[in-house]
């Protein structure tokens, strides 16, 4: 009999970690971080609830941190063998990760000057960028749809997600008493609607189907919709000479929001703007996305490539890549016609924080809400109608105009969730929802129960035997 453990994902969207047991093996599914305020932040430093000891393999879905953050603290654990992916994520992870090594330094930093103030005992950060580099030596990078045995009596396939470059669903076969059982994890899925990538690839059949639910009691709006809003504020912007300010994350919505660009741009819409993309981790993650053009849905590449274009900086050949902080700091200069991509995409930090101190309290300013905001964010306070923001001590009047379009999400709807597993003939494999906020998996529980299928929702801790 086989084993599976929940460990994270199971009361949010993050921390996303399943232990899988079966024949003196022991198996991690994703490694990712708890995000969400000082109770994700003491949940990140507590030791983890497994025995990274018996761990025997790594599989991860994708590189964003909710998946993949503490692997260097399993690392620096004692964990020292295999990690699985694809090769895309392989190349993002080491971005993702360096980044979020520094900036757990950073903040490590300011909490221990504070704390030598009060004579109280300094902290060290969750891992560093060498624990880093020691778990980015363990990764090994496999290609969509090929099977390969990574433990004895275990074989690992990846099939495309569709939710950013080199995301993955994850096939595990397992060998028990002559016969075998097979598991299967959505990741996150994707967009069908969602630009550059392809469709999430179907599966048919399976014994355990852990399945994703961040958008388990909604649908998106229509694309066709978001995108005319798009072009509306982009032509509205340009006639009363504002600046446009996208808070981005760094990795896909970023390079969505580039190719959306793009194809105004062939229309001839942005006659008058400059394109800035002023995030040196989004500027990284986007060359890695031009490494992988052969990972595009064929109507996209398609279109990136016709008229000798290879990538999406010459599909839009108005983008600037500003790396540095010198030319992010000349970017206050400029009065009108400057679009402006940069991180973080909750306006938490980053360098769109001091975009808007130069901007937001114009006029004829135009912020553009692309991504989800979460309570208590400065990307929330806006969309929610705060008069005010709050940068390094001062209250700058919010007189831009807000747009927040709802359309450009990441991750499969409820309907898209439900056509994806509505081809896994019969019989129905034993389902658990994860990776949703409560209400979410609620909904899409009620839902799916409509379609024939009887969902569970596992607890932090609880395990399940098949």
């Amino acid at each position: 009999m086989a084993k599976l453990t929940f460990y994270g994902a199971t009361e949010g969207v993050t921390g996303s970690s399943y232990i899988l047991e079966t024949g003196g093996k022991t198996i991690l599914l994703d490694c990712g971080l708890f995000q969400g305020g000082r109770e994700a932040e003491q949940e990140n430093k507590a030791a983890f609830q497994f025995d990274v000891a018996s761990i025997d393999a790594v599989v991860l879905s994708h590189a964003h941190l909710d998946h993949s953050g503490r692997l260097p603290k399993l690392v620096v654990s004692g964990y020292s063998n295999v990690i699985f992916m694809t090769h895309p994520t392989s190349d993002l992870l080491e971005i993702m990760l360096k980044d979020a090594a520094m900036l757990q330094q950073r903040d490590t930093e300011w909490e221990n000057k504070r704390r030598r103030r009060q004579g109280k005992e300094e902290v060290q950060a969750i891992y560093s960028v060498e624990d880093v580099e020691t778990t980015l030596s363990l990764c090994e990078g496999l290609a969509y749809g090929v099977r390969h045995e990574i433990l004895p009596g275990v074989s690992l396939c990846f099939r495309d997600a569709g939710h950013i470059l080199g995301s993955s669903i994850v096939e595990l076969f397992i060998e028990e008493n002559g016969g075998e059982k097979k598991l299967v994890f959505s990741g996150d899925l994707g967009n069908s609607y969602a630009a550059l990538l392809r469709d999430p690839e179907l599966v048919e059949q399976a014994d355990v189907l852990l399945l994703e639910s961040t958008y388990g009691d909604r649908n998106h709006r229509p694309m066709q919709q978001t995108l005319d809003e798009f072009e509306e504020i982009i032509v509205q912007a340009s006639q009363n000479g504002g600046n446009i300010l996208i808070p981005s994350f760094a990795v896909g919505r970023t390079q969505e929001i580039i190719f959306r660009l793009g194809e105004l741009y062939q229309k001839g819409v942005l006659k008058k703007q400059v394109v800035y993309l002023d995030s040196p981790m989004a500027i990284a993650v986007t060359e890695v996305y031009h490494r992988y053009q052969n990972f595009y849905n064929d109507e996209d590449a398609t279109a990136i490539q016709r008229g000798h274009n290879s990538s999406l900086h010459s599909f839009l050949p108005i983008l600037r890549y500003t790396p540095s902080t010198e030319e992010s700091m000349a970017l206050n200069a400029i009065e009108s016609g400057a679009i402006i991509i940069a991180g973080s995409g909750m306006c938490t930090g980053g360098r769109i924080r001091h975009h808007f101190k130069h901007n937001i309290w114009k006029r004829n300013a135009h912020v553009i809400i692309v991504g989800y905001q979460a309570k208590g964010t400065p990307g929330r306070a806006i969309v929610d109608g705060a008069k005010t923001y709050r940068h390094a001590g001062d209250d700058i009047a919010v007189k831009a105009s807000i747009h927040t379009l709802g359309g450009f999400s990441a991750h499969a709807s409820q309907s898209q969730l439900s056509d994806w597993i509505g081809h896994f003939k019969q019989p129905h494999p034993t389902l658990f929802l994860v990776h949703g906020e409560a209400e979410a998996k609620m909904a899409l529980q009620q839902h799916l129960s409509g379609l024939g299928w009887k969902a569970q929702i596992p607890q932090q801790g609880e395990s399940a035997v098949f």
